[in-house]
């Protein structure tokens, strides 16, 4: 029986190096009423005792802390005593890209303190804060500590796909060559892939895009949920791992084949069709949806209005439903092939089962099998 039901308060560890921002966080999770803070820790070291002594259902993290940081803490934590942990940290260029590792190594979700490591204005994300906490409490360990797969393992592209007959682009005429062309010149084929994804998601599109092949014919678009500065660090890490170019979306810039785009924190990100191809629009005046901005609903709707594509779409693991209403349009409006997160891999089983339940998937996968499925769908 969950703990909703038998009324079973979350217990909560919060750690950071500042008795103000541990003082403030824990009275947000108070708040909450079925969360408690059961303890607190002042840096790494002293977590770990506090994980192995109290046995937290979740933890808040720092990332910057003395005698032991937050990421030595993590792994520490996740190879001798798991624990869902959420990372809060500010958005230096440093922290960002250990934020990124954190997860990389485990931690559920990352969350950026909009004032800094001090930051006196946490109350504006409280929300943000709790739901994250809580959503956190409830994921399986399991699909924390499982390993992410070499990135040795790719998949190719069939042999009679590498032999496709040369295409013609739609919008310049120019030939599209699928088996090889340069990353910089290739123009976009008739197919688009778009991944939408939330908690969970840098483990997830780690296993997806470091699993595809160098000369993967089409172009990809990529919502995750994460704040400004952090999404720029995953595209880096992403890119350092992967055969093909992972980068941050740029405002106006040509969408190539074999190329990933990740949507910049805090900007919604469509494309248009031009007479040089298509390229990116980064939309930061239209509102969040849901409390996102990049919202997946809004990448698919963009994608909506070119019936001339087809598109290979995955939802992943996530908070919420992001995606069902963008993907019921899409689906209504353009040739296109769904696969949705398993529930067995999923670290949030929410964005795919919203999916799944309304009758829009076609293929649901672990996240194991996803790339070799987009590479399966391509045309």
């Amino acid at each position: 029986m969950s703990d909703v039901l038998t009324g079973k308060k979350k217990r909560v560890l919060v750690v950071d190096d500042s008795a103000f921002m541990r003082k403030l966080i824990s009275d947000m999770l108070n708040r909450h009423p079925m969360m408690e803070v059961i303890g607190i820790a002042r840096n790494g070291q002293d977590a770990i005792e506090k994980v192995k002594e109290l046995k937290p259902d979740v933890v808040t993290m720092d990332i910057e802390m003395p005698v032991m940081n937050g990421l030595q803490a993590l792994k520490e934590m996740m190879d001798h005593h798991p624990v869902p942990v959420v990372i809060l940290s500010s958005t230096t260029k440093h922290n960002t890209e250990n934020a990124v590792l954190a997860i990389e190594y485990g931690a559920v979700d990352v969350i950026a303190k909009p004032g800094g490591a001090i930051s006196l204005n946490l109350h504006e994300i409280e929300r943000e804060i709790v739901e994250k906490v809580f959503a956190a409490s409830n994921v399986r360990i399991t699909s924390l500590t499982r390993k992410i797969t070499p990135k040795k393992t790719r998949y190719t592209l069939p042999a009679e796909k590498k032999e496709a007959p040369v295409r013609m682009n739609s919008v310049t005429e120019m030939p599209a060559n699928l088996a090889s062309f340069s990353k910089n010149k290739a123009q976009t084929t008739k197919t688009f892939v778009i991944i939408g994804t939330s908690t969970g998601g840098p483990r997830a599109l780690q296993e997806v895009i470091t699993r595809l092949p160098a000369d993967f014919p089409a172009p990809i678009l990529i919502v995750q949920h994460m704040p400004p500065g952090f999404t720029k660090s995953l595209a880096e890490r992403l890119n350092g791992l992967s055969e093909i170019t992972v980068k941050e979306a740029e405002n106006g810039e040509l969408l190539y084949n074999g190329t990933a785009y990740v949507a910049p924190g805090g900007l919604h990100l469509k494309f248009e069709k031009t007479v040089a191809g298509y390229r990116v629009l980064l939309d930061g005046n239209e509102a969040p949806r849901s409390g996102h901005r990049p919202a997946v609903n809004v990448l698919l709707e963009s994608a909506a209005k070119h019936p001339e594509l087809e598109y290979v779409t995955a939802i992943m693991t996530g908070m919420g439903f992001d995606g069902k209403e963008g993907m019921e349009l899409l689906r209504s409006s353009c040739k296109t092939v769904t696969i949705a997160e398993s529930r067995n891999t999923s670290v949030v089983y929410g964005m795919p089962k919203a999916i799944i339940d309304a009758g829009l998937s076609d293929e649901i996968k672990d996240v194991q099998q996803i790339a070799e499925a987009i590479m399966g769908n391509l045309k």
